[in-house]
């Protein structure tokens, strides 16, 4: 490229337009080659997406446009600073997959297929599984519902604990590997790693997000609405939803994902949180006693409570890793 991004960065020392062009190329490169989802908000890839891609890596806290210098730093021409760029944006788009529910769940099955001698992993990007005994240049390249209509074909199977951090409890180990070794069986070949946790997920529903219709009673815990006779209240007042709403924005997003599970344990919410019992019995125990305090004086706290357990079938944003 000449008068490429490699001279406009060394007479201004900032990315311009040829710089933002090459970084647009390289990102749909990157996405071309490795299979990474689109990003938060698109359902597939397009030169708008790649470009929220590029302004979170320009946007970055304590990076910014940091590592476009970088790369030019080490760079002595536009050949090498397209690879550095390359290489900035996989590592990029790498970390971002990590932090979805998606790329939680990817990295477990990869996880427990590695630990199965019945399945292979392709070498090569994007990381791709096959059953041990195909052929190694085997590669599938049907349509992913088809594999996801196989998986429902699967009888027998399914998932009654799905915890969020430590050891996959055994029969769901056993309920995941019997999917996947049906599905990698009608494939006849390797199939990416994000296609089997996009089976898997349509199968069992890993990522759906729950209901809930437990109330908070006035003694401070949850009960079924069924014994309380609230299942078919009334619609909650305006006055409620109102104070649902001034407690909902002072609860943080940790304790939104706690709301719902109140009457569990400290071990139940470090799975949901991802972080340590301790830690986790702690906030726990502080949303407790907000709410308590909140619904002190409230003359309708079940309208109230009704009213914020609705707020959590919301789509909830994602913690931070």
């Amino acid at each position: 490229m000449t008068g490429g991004a490699y001279e406009e960065l060394s007479q201004t020392g900032e990315p311009g337009p040829k710089t933002l062009e090459l970084l647009l190329r390289m990102v749909h490169q990157v996405r071309r080659a490795s299979g990474f989802p689109p990003p938060e908000g698109y359902t597939q890839w397009s030169d708008d997406a790649a470009y929220d891609v590029i302004t979170a890596m320009l946007t970055r806290e304590g990076a910014g446009q940091k590592f476009v210098t970088a790369c030019f730093a080490l760079a002595i021409s536009d050949a090498t600073l397209e690879r550095l760029f390359l290489a900035s944006i996989k590592n990029f788009l790498i970390d971002e997959a990590k932090k979805t529910p998606r790329g939680k769940l990817r990295r477990r099955i990869a996880r427990l297929m590695s630990e199965d001698t019945s399945f292979r992993r392709r070498p090569g990007s994007p990381p791709r599984w096959a059953l041990n005994g195909l052929r190694e240049d085997a590669v599938w390249q049907g349509d992913l519902d088809d594999l996801i209509a196989e998986a429902s074909r699967v009888d027998g199977v399914g998932i009654t604990r799905w915890n969020h951090s430590g050891p996959t409890p055994r029969k769901t180990v056993q309920a995941l590997m019997t999917v996947l070794t049906r599905v990698l069986e009608h494939a006849q070949g390797a199939v990416r790693e994000e296609d089997l946790a996009k089976v898997l997920e349509s199968r069992f529903e890993l990522l759906a997000p729950a209901r809930f219709t437990r109330l908070f009673a006035d003694d401070g815990t949850l009960v079924d609405p069924a014994e309380t006779g609230t299942a078919a209240a009334p619609a909650d007042s305006t006055g409620a939803s109102g104070d649902a709403e001034d407690i909902w924005q002072r609860l943080t997003a940790n304790e939104h994902l706690l709301l719902p599970y109140l009457d569990e344990d400290a071990h139940h919410a470090a799975q949901l949180l991802e972080i340590g019992q301790a830690q986790a019995g702690a906030i726990l125990a502080g949303l407790k006693a907000k709410l308590r305090l909140a619904l002190s004086e409230d003359s309708d706290r079940e309208a109230v409570m009704r009213a914020l357990l609705r707020r959590c079938e919301d789509p909830l944003p994602e913690l931070p890793l």
